[in-house]
């Protein structure tokens, strides 16, 4: 009766309760939205961009925008743009070289046609543009429309010019060596809105890439600013799952090596089981916010969790030593005296963990602003630590302390 007396309060506590409904969200997040890998895990790729110069978060947004639909259009799967600061640009993807990639992202592109080198068009005059097509083996078409102001333009740089080359340029590099002349139909000086882009290459793979090419940056529209390609990393699918083999294998000789740490320690299987399953806890819980926030899990992060779950273990043991040092007191309220020593240890652990997070913040800080250069790769290190470090001492070690204080003193 004393047992379950024990157990019905410690069910009720509040910090409890929290820790149990936090563990359900959790695993409801993982469950329905997965855990983001990062490239090192699922394998891919990574390019890291530089702007010409530094822009402001609107003109940030209008490059990140820009790049992610021509890698979606272009068929690139998995991929995610995201800014870093005020001049870099991180693409991480899967499905395509990052070689063939750069080709597609390293320029603007700026789209013009010139009769007479009198510009007829530019591509904010494109209103729509269709699926390319490919002719014969070595020849392609882009059909597009016109908006009325830029067919009203075309027309007037057209009129009188029937038979005159039609010169198209891509980021100021002509596209067909050998462009079409203009038409009788479209020297008229009528607005017409349907036009098309033909080229031609030497080979079938090389028509097919062009023709994307060209489809793509009409599609989209072009970058504000020149970009640049500063860096490129690949990591292979096998070599991803033989890192994510090894994460697991080290996380059950961690839990091991703590296990058999603590039973030594103690000597008493009631506390290694509470402590393993607290720390196994914080890992559930970082991965479910993790989910919710789509943060990439890689080695850096896994490394930041493993900082943080031994931080906690350490925390977890100064709670139960505050605890036992007093369990052979004479007191008459062994459980006032538990009480108290408990809040002794949680605000030992409360200064720790601000000095934690204190020395971990300017690290997160510099690496959020850098991205994936320099210091840059440790940002996700330390913001798992962070993040594992504030769900211990808010959520987890609580909870743990009132184990301790209704089971153990």
């Amino acid at each position: 009766m004393k047992s379950n007396k024990k157990i019905k309060e410690f069910l009720k506590d509040k910090q409890v309760i929290l820790l149990i409904a936090v563990i359900l969200i959790s695993i409801i997040s993982i469950a329905t939205l997965g855990i983001d890998e990062g490239l090192d895990l699922k394998g891919g790729s990574y390019i890291q961009l530089q702007l010409d110069q530094p822009v402001n978060s609107s003109t940030m947004k209008t490059v990140t925008t820009v790049l992610d639909k021509r890698l979606n259009l272009y068929g690139v799967s998995d991929v995610k743009v995201r800014e870093s600061g005020d001049q870099r640009v991180i693409i991480e993807m899967a499905g395509k070289s990052p070689e063939e990639v750069e080709r597609l992202i390293g320029n603007p592109g700026v789209f013009t046609a010139k009769i007479d080198n009198q510009t007829a068009l530019t591509g904010n005059d494109v209103a729509s543009v269709e699926s390319y097509k490919v002719e014969g083996e070595t020849s392609w078409i882009v059909p597009f429309s016109l908006t009325t102001d830029g067919a009203k333009h075309f027309a007037e740089v057209a009129k009188g010019k029937s038979g005159h080359k039609v010169i198209m340029y891509l980021d100021g590099k002509q596209i067909d060596n050998d462009p079409p002349s203009l038409s009788a139909e479209l020297a008229t000086g009528e607005p017409v809105t349907d036009l098309e882009v033909t080229g031609s290459e030497d080979t079938v793979q090389a028509t097919q890439s062009k023709a994307n090419t060209v489809y793509t940056v009409l599609k989209t529209g072009s970058l504000p600013v020149k970009v640049h390609v500063i860096g490129s990393n690949t990591v292979s699918a096998e070599l991803g799952q033989q890192f994510l083999e090894g994460v697991c294998v080290a996380g059950i000789i961690a839990i091991l090596a703590i296990s058999g740490i603590i039973f030594i320690r103690y000597r008493k299987p009631m506390l290694v089981i509470p402590i393993l399953i607290t720390s196994l806890s914080e890992v559930l819980i970082v991965l479910g916010i993790a989910s919710i926030i789509s943060w990439n899990i890689d080695l850096a992060a896994i490394a930041g969790l493993i900082a943080s779950v031994g931080t906690g273990v350490d925390d977890q043991i100064i709670i139960t030593d505050e605890v036992l040092s007093h369990q052979s007191s004479k007191s008459k309220n062994k459980r006032v005296r538990a009480r108290m020593n408990v809040k002794n240890a949680l605000f030992i652990i409360f200064a720790s963990a601000g000095t934690l997070i204190a020395a971990m913040l300017p690290l997160t800080y510099i690496g959020f602003a850098r991205g994936a250069s320099g210091i840059g790769t440790i940002a996700g290190f330390a913001f798992t630590t962070i993040l594992g470090v504030l769900v211990g001492v808010f959520i987890t070690r609580p909870a743990y302390a009132k184990f301790v204080e209704t089971f153990i003193s």
